[in-house]
């Protein structure tokens, strides 16, 4: 308990923190939203119309420290403001249109990659020089070194352009409306395959070689070696014994990735045309859209955060060598 309590202390610590670098770094900027706004309306804004726009957006010559906890009284509430790139829509109400989309994307791929790379990992220790130890570190590392995008846009291009076997773009077919119905719960499946696709091919040789490294050196461990004078089955020493603990640094490694799934996606949801955040973030970039970029940024600090805290709790579950310390 003490050391959830400690670590509850500092994470909270860590969010303090975030957020008061999420109001200082735009301040510290050149300029400010409303300045962008002008130049896309080509100044078409009187003096009273500015003043206006710079209360909006929580730019107004008050002592910094009043705008500072007006800041945080309304970042606690998840008020964000107003979108410059999309006004006068808020900032809440974009984030939630397209916030599911990036995270059905982004846990499939996780999942499905941290799942497969592990599995493949932990088989391929265990039977060193046979046939998958010898092909699949290679072949994951030579597709692993190409870019999402990269991978993203050679897979469009033959898969969906050249023999149409799959959609370009977009998260469900047009013609159908959203809703619980097996004709969309397809569609959105049969869209999702080429942008999970490549991310998978990508990520899961850096999970199955992560776990192999850690399971080799788990293996050569002396209670391993007690388990197998035990008369324990291979199945037994080997989930039981070696790979739960070989695991641990891959479930670190998971709770991280939680944390990036808006930005690590970014470009081939770009790529796909996908309406998740990243297509979001590199607008709110391109457009100097702050409220947005800021709540996006929020986002991704608070959801490493959150999910390093996770697998705080869970190392207790699995480690009990954490619980004393």
């Amino acid at each position: 308990m003490k050391y959830i309590l400690r670590q509850v202390g500092l994470y909270l610590l860590a969010a303090w923190a975030s957020l008061t670098l999420n109001f200082i770094l735009p301040r510290s900027m050149p300029g400010d939203p409303v300045t962008a706004l002008m130049a896309r309306m080509h100044g078409r804004l009187n003096a009273q119309q500015i003043e206006a726009f710079k209360a909006a957006y929580g730019f107004t010559n008050g002592p910094i420290l009043n705008q500072y906890f007006q800041y945080l009284s309304h970042a606690l509430r998840g008020d964000f403001g107003i979108s410059i790139s999309a006004y006068p829509a808020h900032v809440s109400t974009i984030i939630a249109t397209s916030f599911m989309w990036t995270i059905l994307l982004g846990a499939v791929t996780l999942v499905i990659s941290f799942v497969l790379g592990t599995a493949l990992g932990v088989i391929i220790a265990w039977r060193r020089s046979g046939v998958m130890d010898s092909t699949l570190p290679g072949l994951t590392g030579f597709i692993g070194s190409f870019p999402y995008f990269w991978l993203a846009m050679v897979a469009l291009y033959f898969m969906g352009f050249k023999f149409g076997w799959f959609p370009m773009s977009h998260a469900y077919s047009d013609y159908l409306s959203p809703g619980f119905t097996w004709a969309y719960i397809g569609s959105v499946l049969y869209h999702m395959v080429l942008p999970a696709g490549t991310i998978i091919l990508v990520s899961v040789g850096g999970w199955m070689m992560g776990m192999r490294s850690t399971m080799i050196a788990v293996l050569d461990e002396d209670y391993i070696t007690m388990a197998e004078a035990k008369g324990l089955s291979q199945r037994t020493v080997m989930f039981q014994y070696a790979m739960r603990n070989a695991i641990l640094p891959n479930i670190t490694q998971f709770g991280m990735s939680i944390g990036f799934i808006i930005a690590g996606q970014l470009l081939t949801e770009m790529v796909f045309s996908y309406p998740g955040l990243g297509f979001y973030l590199v607008r709110s970039v391109t457009t100097m859209d702050y409220p947005l970029m800021q709540a996006l940024f929020l986002m991704i600090t608070l959801a490493v955060l959150v999910a390093n805290f996770l697998v705080d709790i869970l190392y207790v579950q699995l480690d009990p060598r954490v619980r004393v310390s």
